[in-house]
């Protein structure tokens, strides 16, 4: 069944009017969403749930999975009931899927892993989402090709990843993971083995200029859009860094630099 098939019945001809022209492309739906023409990384963390929610009712999707969602699901239990679908929870760790709550649906499996190990998942997702997941990936191109894989026809995908150039990130590409994790849980202090465990970063194909929408139509989605997010706010503690870094940010975003974004919103449809 096309995804189109399962589009809930809007409330007013207006709404079926706005969500009909959403549907005809990834880009008209982000801007039926709305994206502040300054988005930076903590608008991206801040709006990213609204955006997961918004995409699902502009598409009508039912079956959803969220890639890497491990013990920290986005949508909890009475959201997944208020929305009306039906959520799978993946995760390539059997110990992060053991700690969730009781009542999700759960999957094991390497997103970048061997497409053989989909198994019964190919095909049976009208929408695939992932935050801060691409980026630990050991070939993003091969994880792009089993979200492929995984969707329905007519399904839409959604990443969350950081980006390279943004200095803190190729700083945590360069390091070796030991360092890097010793690093971060010292900064962040819940970021434990036990609440919040740190994992390599591997940030393949963790960029958004024209590679990888060439890569994107490569593997046979239809329609890609990449929304690019430049700014970070890892230098709030140090007001002079981080005023440089805002204003090295805006003007990026003003000449679209894409080799300096610091997050981008990677959205994809079979």
């Amino acid at each position: 069944m096309l995804l189109t098939d399962t589009l809930t019945r809007p409330g007013s001809t207006a709404d079926a009017r706005k969500n009909s022209e959403a549907r005809a492309s990834l880009a008209g739906a982000f801007a039926t969403i709305g994206v502040d023409a300054d988005a930076d990384g903590d608008w991206a963390f801040a709006n990213y749930k609204r955006t997961v929610i918004e995409l699902q009712k502009i598409f009508g999707a039912r079956r959803l999975i969220e890639i890497g969602g491990g013990r920290d699901p986005l949508l909890n239990l009475n959201e997944i009931g208020e929305l009306g679908i039906e959520m799978t929870i993946n995760d390539i760790l059997d110990g992060e899927l053991a700690v969730l709550p009781p009542g999700y649906r759960t999957a094991r499996f390497d997103v970048a892993g061997d497409a053989a190990l989909l198994g019964e998942f190919r095909g049976q997702f009208d929408f695939a989402f992932s935050r801060m997941v691409f980026e630990h990936v050991s070939d993003g191109k091969r994880a792009w090709e089993n979200l492929h894989a995984l969707l329905a026809p007519g399904g839409v995908a959604l990443a969350y990843i950081p980006t390279l150039y943004t200095f803190p990130f190729v700083v945590n590409w360069l390091l070796p993971d030991k360092l890097a994790a010793t690093i971060v849980k010292t900064i962040y202090k819940n970021r434990t083995d036990d609440e919040d465990p740190v994992f390599p970063a591997r940030y393949s194909w963790c960029f958004t200029d024209a590679r990888l929408t060439k890569m994107l139509l490569a593997v046979g989605y239809r329609d890609i859009f990449v929304l690019p997010i430049y700014g970070h706010g890892y230098y709030k503690p140090l007001p002079l860094m981080h005023n440089i870094q805002r204003r090295f940010a805006a003007l990026a975003r003003r000449h679209d630099w894409r080799a300096f974004t610091s997050f981008a919103f990677i959205a994809v449809r079979k």
